[in-house]
């Protein structure tokens, strides 16, 4: 009886191992990887700036008093544009030595100040204003968060849907019924924005008028991939 026992299990267990490596030949057997994309030109609906001041005096405490000041101006002046984002950026003092670099000659300071809007005139309005004192680093256009997020869940569909074409292509030209899908990875992460840049180098963001400057925002390009394993029936 031992020796029957011991006999069923080691039959048992043979089977069992044979059914494993079946499923396992099963699983690896006509798989092909499958890649498919869906892009998508997207009209740039916010504005971002950065304005900077930058000064110098002998004296530190003057000098961190003086920018103070135009930074509280700035902030007040923007208080008229709701519609407009305002946020203070980064603020560096540093001394300044003569040729030489042995003798302190005065003490430089700068401070940015961040603009970001989906209204682009009155963006446009409060940069006029502020160039009074402030000069413009940058303005650059792109894809709002909510937009990107909106088409980026439309192209997920799409690009979907270009897969299961791919995969169906594939499927006749091997000569095969069906196919299954082992796995698909969706990739949301290549959002290229293409923006409009207008550097300190350039003349002033002047308004043409009262009502502003009118920019051109441009487009950016959305992209969504999807790379996967299918399975041939």
């Amino acid at each position: 009886m031992r020796y029957l026992a011991l006999t069923t299990l080691l039959l048992g267990s043979a089977f069992s191992t044979m059914t494993i490596a079946a499923e396992n030949e099963t699983l690896n057997y006509n798989m092909i990887n499958v890649q498919a994309d869906a892009t998508r030109q997207v009209s740039n609906d916010e504005m971002h700036a950065v304005l900077f001041i930058e000064k110098t005096n002998k004296q530190p405490a003057e000098l961190s008093a003086q920018i103070t000041q135009l930074m509280n101006q700035a902030i007040a002046t923007a208080k008229k544009y709701p519609q407009v984002k305002v946020e203070t950026g980064s603020q560096t003092t540093y001394p300044v030595y003569d040729n030489d670099n042995q003798k302190l000659k005065e003490w430089r300071g700068r401070a940015e100040i961040n603009i970001e809007s989906k209204d682009f005139k009155a963006a446009s309005q409060l940069i006029n204003e502020l160039q009074q004192n402030f000069q413009t680093q940058s303005i650059n256009f792109a894809v709002s968060d909510e937009q990107r997020k909106k088409v980026e869940n439309e192209l997920m569909v799409e690009v979907s849907k270009n897969f299961q074409q791919r995969a169906q292509i594939l499927t006749q030209a091997w000569n095969k019924s069906a196919y299954t899908l082992v796995n698909l990875n969706i990739n949301t992460n290549n959002y290229a924005p293409q923006p409009v840049m207008m550097r300190a180098s350039m003349a002033k963001f002047e308004a043409a008028d009262a009502g502003g400057q009118n920019v051109a925002a441009g487009e950016s390009k959305i992209t969504v991939n999807a790379n996967g394993t299918v399975q041939f029936k």
